[in-house]
């Protein structure tokens, strides 16, 4: 069972940066299994923001490329440049050991508690 705990968010004016991070419950996971960021908006279904694979292989959701970035070094990470208004979500970071590199949240089987970002302009 791995369990994922996400921390970083907070309130940012446009423009602004924050980074994520997310602790899993194993120093394995990082290298064991995909690991993603996702976000969900009041009113709106969950969606992936990016994700990265055990081989480093990254992919992103379009209307984060150029302004965030996945990384992953003993913890899961995500760097979020440039943030809009419209980034303001709950994020939660996921996890699967099966190696299928993908943003779609039903991928995923192991998922953290969630936390908030809030974007004002």
């Amino acid at each position: 069972q791995v369990q994922l705990v996400e921390s970083g968010g907070g309130s940012v004016q446009a423009g602004g940066s924050l980074r994520l991070s997310c602790a899993a419950s194993s120093p394995y996971t990082y290298s064991r299994y995909k690991m993603g960021w996702f976000r969900q908006a009041p009113g709106k279904e969950r969606e992936g923001v990016a994700a990265i694979g055990v081989d480093g292989r990254t992919t992103y959701a379009d209307s984060v490329k150029g302004r965030f970035t996945i990384s992953t070094y003993n913890n899961l990470y995500l760097q979020m440049n440039s943030l809009k208004p419209e980034d303001t979500a709950m994020y939660y970071c996921a996890a699967d050991p099966f190696p299928y590199l993908t943003l779609e949240t039903r991928h995923y089987n192991y998922w953290g508690q969630g936390t908030q970002v809030t974007v004002s302009s």
